[in-house]
């Protein structure tokens, strides 16, 4: 978009809209859980340090792609890329939880390709196309990029529909860690009922 030209608010409600599907996914997988015979209330045992981390990093990536997107593109970038060392230190605390290392890996690969092109994801302009999203003015932290370095762990898997959006091959990784995670701690510590054998047998 040129500079000077108003923004279209619908592209911006897509871009929110890409978020809010991430949320829609990952209530997915916690729905997985009791459909399967797995206990959501076993979550309240799960102790995890430093907590302030991924909120903090998820309301600042909001904050640069949302609330305030334009300025400096270079603070925006140093910032997106602030957020994802919030994550790494806040799954480093938790390596011990199942399915942190997985959740790991994912965010390395999101990372890995983030660094590799100062600090943007690299999108997949047919998969922008496939999931019906355009692109709206200011800072975006999944965005085409002229010259893309390792765009294969980039945005390159669309998913179209009421809320579109392009995920990482990062991304699936995630939320398979996620379901380790959600349904290894919602079976665990489980004690199994022994019966009873009657008097006298």
């Amino acid at each position: 978009m040129a500079p000077g030209v108003a923004e279209d608010p619908a592209d911006r409600l897509e871009a929110k809209g890409g978020r809010v599907i991430l949320v829609v996914l990952a209530a997915l997988c916690v729905l997985t859980v009791p459909l399967t015979g797995g206990r959501l209330s076993q979550l309240a045992e799960l102790r995890l340090r430093w907590l302030w981390m991924a909120p903090a990093a998820l309301a600042l990536q909001v904050l640069i792609v949302t609330v305030a997107p334009g300025g400096s593109k270079t603070v925006h970038a140093l910032v997106h890329v602030g957020t994802y060392l919030l994550v790494a230190v806040f799954l480093w605390a938790n390596r011990k939880i199942a399915g942190a290392w997985i959740i790991a890996v994912g965010a390395l690969s999101n990372t890995a390709a983030i660094l590799a092109n100062r600090g943007v994801m690299p999108a997949s302009g047919t998969a922008q196309r496939l999931a019906g999203l355009t692109e709206g003015a200011g800072f975006q932290n999944s965005a085409l990029v002229s010259h893309p370095h390792v765009l294969w762990l980039g945005d390159i898997i669309p998913v179209p529909g009421p809320l579109p959006n392009v995920l990482s091959v990062g991304d699936c990784i995630i939320f398979a860690g996620l379901l380790v995670l959600l349904h290894r701690t919602c079976r665990g510590r489980q004690v199994a009922v022994q019966p009873v054998a009657p008097e006298g047998g």
